[in-house]
């Protein structure tokens, strides 16, 4: 099934809709940021890496578990000629940087992924500064029983994602519980969020 159709008959989203919605998660980036910046997971870097060809000044870190994941990256950012960015393999669970290290922590479609999802939450709020950006975007469940029939179908049979899942409402309090300021927006099963630590 074409991208297109699937985001519109699953994601209950048409194209442009989603578009609109990863701006939303990229925006606690802003357009001159030039300090150290962590994604993870970068997954194939298809949505973040044009992003970064904007962000000269910034030192972009980006992790993934998947070696195969990593390799489409590092194909696309040499493509890009992308000269910012470093590529680790490693475990949102264990992250190998030290306390702080980060003035902005990004995921896009990560956390829904992570099997641990509470040693996820404390590193990466752990190797942000504080005063540092943490934002992306992640499916939540209860907002479209469509989308959460396909995730519980098809998703997870093929390890694309793992549960337990937040609510709209739980991540909100995780969020405002963690961080000094946490703002969640939502589109569909789409949960997008801009904190400051």
């Amino acid at each position: 099934m074409p991208a297109r159709l699937a985001l519109k008959f699953f994601w209950g989203l048409d194209a442009a809709a989603y578009q609109k919605f990863l701006a939303q998660a990229f925006a606690g980036i802003p357009k001159n940021f030039s300090g150290r910046l962590l994604e993870v997971p970068v997954g194939t870097g298809v949505l973040s890496l044009p992003v970064y060809q904007k962000l000269n000044g910034a030192e972009i870190f980006c992790v993934d578990y998947s070696d195969k994941m990593l390799d489409a990256a590092k194909v696309r950012a040499s493509q890009m000629n992308l000269r910012n960015v470093k590529f680790l393999q490693g475990d949102v669970a264990n992250l190998p940087f030290e306390d702080n290290f980060f003035d902005a922590v990004l995921s896009v479609n990560g956390f829904h992924a992570f099997r641990d999802k509470e040693a996820a939450w404390a590193e990466t709020y752990r190797v942000l500064r504080r005063g540092g950006i943490f934002c992306g975007c992640m499916y939540v469940k209860g907002e479209n029983r469509r989308t959460d029939i396909f995730v519980k179908k098809f998703c997870e049979p093929q390890r694309f994602f793992s549960p337990p899942y937040e609510t709209l409402n739980t991540l909100k309090k995780i969020l405002s519980e963690r961080f000094a300021r946490a703002e969640v927006t939502h589109l569909e099963s789409f949960a997008g969020f801009v904190c400051t630590k």
